[in-house]
């Protein structure tokens, strides 16, 4: 007994729990604001703990405190008061039956939105984690009782992992040729130039003869076309670019002018602007994770233009393969220097890149322009095979960069370090004028397109083509 007694009690460890039922936040002072007209000496002085104490003492608080400290209290009209009866400013010993309206403002806190369990006999001095084990039980009980009786657990439905197989999908994407062409669908074994597509459900076949609106069934298709790559009409990259103007680039307004679609827009070689843009696509090889591609390669170019309508649409004639007065010698609308008919272009006025973005080589078709062609049923087919009239489809052209251009601005030397750069040329230098001819391809373009068509198609290169060039 003697020992038990004097072993010290052991201390555990209190929180005071507090619940606030009512919050009374004072509102602002209504005095205005105070300006204090400081003298700046230096950042130092004001930053020095002891700069607020001062401001303290020598700026004292101008606030005028009144006897009833800004709380009036008005006891003229209660009976008695002065007498010294206080009845009437004491609450009644009956109370007053509340009002039904006031019934919910006497809620206590339990009864107030969600039920929350609360124990018995908690006492505001407890220990912590028995009131959150029990808050935690309660909670969990709740739930159970609160959740409805389901037959039993929910199975998730199976997914089959078969159909992202590249396999699956390369048959998937084969079922679709089979649908359109049954004739030339592959029946044999699956082979490294052949693969067997699934097979197409009478659904899918009844949706490919008779084609419906996916929003709009009472609509019916006019006409079908095959969508077919155009090989003849490869440039010499072997795609194509969409310059788009952010300026109207002609004095024409409230309508089209035709000019526009025989333009041409030669670049203008500027060493300094490839230097740097080298610099900066070396930059983002060395940290691809840090610095972004730079985008397509930035150019300034001179835009030229036919000097009038006529000449616009003689020079569409022209180019216009399925034309048949396209050799006429007469469309040529002027002569250069040495007696050749020719198509005058004058220059309108210089512009530079102001965004540009480049597709991804591995995703060349990523963005195409489609043209809907429908040949002329009077016009005879050439014996050249070259020149072969186009078939009726929708011709698919790869874009592989996109620009915006503006109008090219002088930059002073202060804005280039003090050193020069004449984007716009040398006067000497500056073409005014591009005389056109629009001629056959000769040996070397025809070569560039048709190493262009091979990889288009899958095949090899044709050396051979190479070696009549060089020879």
């Amino acid at each position: 007994m003697a020992a038990a007694a004097s072993r010290p009690d052991r201390a555990y460890h209190q929180d005071y729990i507090c619940r606030i039922r009512y919050e009374n936040n004072l509102p602002p002072p209504p005095g205005s604001v105070k300006l204090l007209d400081i003298p700046i000496d230096g950042l130092d002085y004001y930053a020095s703990p002891g700069f607020a104490s001062r401001l303290h003492r020598s700026q004292p608080i101008n606030i005028e405190a009144d006897a009833e400290l800004g709380m009036p209290i008005n006891l003229v009209g209660m009976p008695g008061v002065f007498d010294g009866d206080e009845s009437s400013i004491q609450a009644p010993l009956i109370t007053p039956p509340v009002h039904p309206k006031d019934k919910n403002l006497l809620r206590p806190l339990s009864e107030l939105g969600k039920p929350k369990y609360q124990g018995g006999g908690i006492s505001f001095l407890r220990r912590t984690e028995y009131i959150s084990s029990d808050t935690a039980r309660a909670r969990s009980e709740a739930a159970t009782k609160s959740a409805p009786k389901s037959p039993g657990p929910k199975l998730r439905k199976p997914v089959d992992t078969s159909k992202d197989d590249p396999i699956n999908v390369l048959r998937a994407a084969v079922k679709g040729f089979d649908i359109a062409n049954p004739e030339d669908a592959y029946t044999g074994p699956d082979t490294n130039d052949n693969i067997k597509g699934l097979e197409p459900t009478p659904a899918e076949i009844e949706a490919w003869n008779e084609p419906k609106h996916p929003l709009k069934s009472s609509l019916k298709p006019v006409d079908f076309y095959p969508i077919l790559p155009d090989l003849e009409a490869g440039t010499d990259a072997g795609n194509y670019m969409v310059a788009k103007f952010s300026s109207n680039p002609t004095h024409t307004v409230n309508k089209r002018d035709i000019r526009m679609d025989v333009g041409l827009l030669r670049p203008i070689d500027d060493e300094a602007m490839f230097a740097e843009y080298s610099a900066k696509v070396a930059a983002h090889e060395a940290d691809p994770m840090r610095v972004p591609h730079p985008g397509g390669a930035p150019f300034n170019y001179n835009f030229f233009l036919p000097t009038d309508e006529a000449s616009a649409i003689n020079l569409r004639k022209k180019l216009d393969v399925d034309d048949p007065d396209r050799d006429v010698l007469e469309l040529y609308t002027a002569k250069n220097r040495d007696g050749k008919e020719v198509f005058r272009l004058d220059r309108q006025r210089t512009y530079e890149t102001g965004r540009a973005t480049a597709q991804d080589p591995d995703h060349a078709y990523k963005e195409i322009a489609l043209a809907l062609h429908d040949p002329e049923p009077d016009i005879p087919d050439t014996p050249d095979p070259s020149q072969q009239r186009l078939t009726k489809a929708a011709y698919y052209y790869p874009i592989m960069q996109k620009i915006q251009l503006k109008p090219h601005r002088s930059k002073n030397l202060a804005q280039l370090g003090g050193h020069a750069r004449f984007n716009d040329e040398d006067d000497d230098k500056r073409v005014d004028a591009w005389d056109v001819i629009v001629d056959d391809l000769d040996d070397n373009e025809r070569a560039k397109r048709s190493t262009n068509r091979a990889a288009l198609l899958g095949e090899e290169e044709d050396d051979q083509v190479y070696d009549n060039i060089i020879h």
